[in-house]
């Protein structure tokens, strides 16, 4: 892939705040929600780590402040350490947002380095309950542990609840991960795109923020609004870059097609980029049923940081 590090004279480029690198498909789980079909036997896609570092040079060049790297889980692709260190060495900030279902020796110490943050997905106080969600047993407990491992290691982390059955207990995950010292957890529920999706994704599925002060990069070098809005592919960063496609008139096109948000405050439900303010240490959404896949597009933080915009994947 050839990066085009400029600004195309022919064009306008509305920079993002953050850009979702979505290093592979592959991952431990094979969670029934999954937004991405992710899995053990999926492959890690055609972009190469010399494609990542290039991509991750020209997020550095137009201004884009935070990389995200997730997956499936970003931690089994080959040499996201390397990615890691590359977005550091760049002064950009660093999230991964993983399962925490496997953290090795040398993962701990690519985490623990200043300017990386942790993300990650939580579902149940009850493992049994964690883990029909995962289809893994034993997942809870080794998410778990590993949250608290990150905890007293000092890694500043965040978790989104996510809701997928009904009856969840997905509040008390909340209450519980806030007492094991999570900095900041969102809820919100299953989100009709990849496994969750009961027929062709739409933009129901959506926050009304994607493609406003963010996007993601898919592992074919698919450029969509968010990981959620992966319906809506335009253009290919293996094709000559970002800056290109964020000028082009597809881009414009595609993000004018997306309904606005109409609340004020906040940022975007899924809270993948973390747009709650630091005051907001949990969003909740104003909801009463766990189950199905609504948009959640009118909650919002309020002021006394009780309920709120919801998170991640």
């Amino acid at each position: 892939m050839t990066s085009i590090l400029e600004v195309p004279a022919s064009g306008t480029v509305t920079v993002p705040g953050t850009v979702e690198l979505e290093l592979t498909g592959k991952c431990q789980l094979r969670c029934g929600h999954c937004l991405s079909d992710s899995g053990p036997e999926v492959p890690h896609g055609v972009m190469t780590l010399d494609d990542w570092k290039a991509v991750i040079d020209e997020c550095a060049t137009l201004g884009v402040k935070l990389v995200q790297l997730i997956g499936g889980e970003p931690t089994v692709f080959p040499g996201w350490d390397k990615l890691v260190d590359h977005a550091l060495s760049l002064s950009l900030g660093v999230e991964v947002f993983s399962n925490l279902y496997h953290v090795t020796a040398k993962g701990w110490r690519v985490l623990s380095q200043p300017g990386v943050t942790l993300g990650t997905s939580y579902y149940s106080v009850n493992a049994g309950e964690h883990d029909k969600v995962t289809t893994k047993p034993g997942s809870h407990e080794r998410t778990r542990a590993n949250i608290l491992e990150a905890v007293r290691r000092g890694i500043p982390i965040r978790a989104g609840v996510v809701g997928v059955h009904d009856g969840q207990l997905g509040r008390l995950a909340v209450t519980e991960l806030l007492a094991l010292g999570v900095g900041h957890v969102t809820l919100d529920y299953a989100r009709g795109v990849g496994r969750a999706a009961r027929s062709t994704p739409t933009m129901d599925a959506l926050c009304g923020n994607c493609a406003r002060g963010r996007l993601a990069i898919l592992p074919d070098g698919s450029v969509v609004p968010c990981v959620i809005g992966r319906f809506l592919p335009t253009g290919n960063v293996r094709d000559g870059g970002l800056a290109p496609i964020l000028a082009s008139p597809e881009w414009a096109k595609m993000a004018a097609s997306i309904p606005p948000r109409t609340t004020s405050r906040h940022g975007c439900p899924p809270n993948d980029s973390d747009e709650c303010g630091p005051s907001d240490n949990v969003c909740v959404p104003q909801v009463t049923t766990m189950g199905g896949c609504p948009p959640n597009d009118s909650n919002d933080c309020n002021p006394a940081n009780t309920e709120a915009c919801g998170p991640s994947y």
